[in-house]
């Protein structure tokens, strides 16, 4: 996407009063992994009992990506406590779940490709390994979620439309390790997940439920959409974006019909406000707030990897999505900036500033991405 002279100076302005910000932000919470805000201050999931939570590489992603802006070696050091803070996730096992992509992609992954660093590689392996472990070739499907204490709920067949985001991992640690049974399970998943989430028109199920011991499918829920068969907004983006790195990584036409058909259905129901409702099928009536505009970020970055993939895929997958992305774009940095956004946004951050650096002089830590950097 090729920015105009106006739009790279908003661009350039708007990195440089991130980085001013971030510098006060970063000391307040260097030795804290965060989540969302309390009275304006981060609440930290570094202690045992949260540190396996999902988002807990983001803050660790986000430093990486400050560093390949400002070159400071201060982002890299916090970058790095948050990474070996990371490890007592490996002395809980049982609280582990598919999220270790979203985990160990932004940290030690991105650490092991800037700094060579074999400690950071060896925990990316490790994620990876235990990622595959939840691997079930009944269904060819990556479990979810494990059991939760006090929930009389078997949710051995579950699988969800964000492990698409988690795949990467797996598709990474084929290519370090030259063992291809990771990307063997990646894209066995991948395939049952453009089977049995995305849907005819492009909208996308959060969960689907499969019977575990023969793999057969069993029903869907509606998981944090507003009900069964309605269309939550994240997952519409982690479905576009998770397919996408898949076609990228393989070629195989049927990620990138997917990822097509998500694109294509989010575009048609953004609202004329280009706020993003938490489920695009939420009835009108309900008193339901529109801050599912977060989902965006991931859209967004999903539309940079097909751009860089010019040559690789169709031209129609490079219209109207960057149009939107662009508009949307402002309003949720005017949102960080300046106040006004919610803990969902902030949670998510780190998609939004990689989406910015794409367009600096400096080349950002994509650790999603398939290629290696320059």
């Amino acid at each position: 996407m090729k920015l105009s002279e106006r739009q790279l100076a908003w661009v350039n302005e708007t990195l440089a009063r991130m980085a001013k910000k971030m510098e006060k932000v970063r000391e307040r919470s260097a030795e804290k992994i965060p989540y969302d805000t309390k009275d304006g201050i981060h609440v930290d999931k570094s202690d045992e009992r949260n540190i396996s939570w999902w988002t807990n590489g983001f803050w660790g992603g986000m430093m990486w990506q400050m560093h390949a802006l400002t070159r400071e070696e201060r982002y890299q050091e916090i970058a790095r406590w948050s990474e070996e803070k990371l490890d007592t996730c490996f002395l809980h096992f049982d609280m582990m779940d598919h999220d270790n992509g979203f985990k160990w992609l932004p940290t030690a992954v991105a650490d092991y490709r800037v700094t060579g660093c074999e400690r950071s590689k060896k925990r990316g392996l490790l994620a990876a390994e235990i990622l595959a472990g939840r691997y079930n070739p009944a269904g060819k499907f990556i479990r979810a979620w494990n059991d939760w204490a006090g929930h009389d709920v078997d949710r051995s067949g579950w699988a969800i439309i964000d492990c698409m985001m988690n795949l990467p991992l797996l598709y990474w640690a084929s290519e370090e390790s030259g063992d291809p049974r990771f990307a063997q399970i990646a894209e066995n998943h991948a395939h049952t997940a453009a089977q049995y989430f995305v849907r005819g028109d492009g909208s996308v199920n959060h969960i689907v439920e499969f019977d575990p011991h023969t793999g057969e499918y069993v029903t869907t829920y509606g998981g944090q959409g507003y009900e069964t068969g309605s269309s939550w907004t994240r997952g519409q983006a982690w479905g576009l974006y998770g397919f996408t790195l898949s076609y990228l990584h393989t070629k195989d036409p049927e990620f990138l019909s997917a990822a097509e058909r998500i694109a294509n259905y989010f575009m048609a129901n953004i609202p004329e406000s280009g706020l993003i409702p938490v489920d695009f099928r939420q009835p009108e009536e309900r008193d339901i707030p529109e801050r599912g505009h977060e989902a965006f970020a991931g859209p967004g970055k999903a539309q940079l990897q097909l751009e860089r993939g010019r040559g690789q895929l169709p031209h129609q997958m490079h219209r109207g999505l960057p149009r939107q992305g662009a508009r949307i774009l402002h309003h949720l940095w005017g949102l960080l900036l300046f106040g006004g956004a919610d803990e969902a946004l902030r949670k998510r951050a780190v998609y939004l500033v990689i989406r910015l650096l794409t367009f600096s002089p400096s080349k950002p830590i994509i650790a999603l991405r398939k290629e290696r950097l320059a």
